[in-house]
């Protein structure tokens, strides 16, 4: 039996994914028609980022999520030092 885990965000990601699965669909067919390589190779560059965003917002959820569940509820005081790893995480 599979445990779920899913956060807030997935929905989001779950549709970002969407999209790049609709914008690579299109480049398969691009590529099939003979589209200009540089037209090609514009459109995977844009699936390329769609997926790396994702999976970014993925990480940083999860990060988020751990990272809660680990420290429990903080004051506004404590939240410093977790609030500025998350703003670094953002950089990964």
């Amino acid at each position: 039996m599979t445990q779920t885990h899913t956060h807030a965000s997935h929905p989001a990601i779950i549709k970002r994914l969407r999209r790049a699965s609709g914008h690579f669909s299109s480049t398969i067919e691009m590529l099939a028609q003979g589209r200009e390589c540089g037209d090609v190779a514009q459109q995977l560059q844009a699936v390329e980022k769609a997926i790396q965003h994702a999976k970014k917002a993925l990480i940083q959820s999860h990060l988020d999520h751990c990272l809660e569940d680990l420290v429990g509820p903080l004051g506004v005081s404590q939240r410093h030092s977790l609030d500025e790893f998350r703003e670094i995480t953002r950089y990964l």
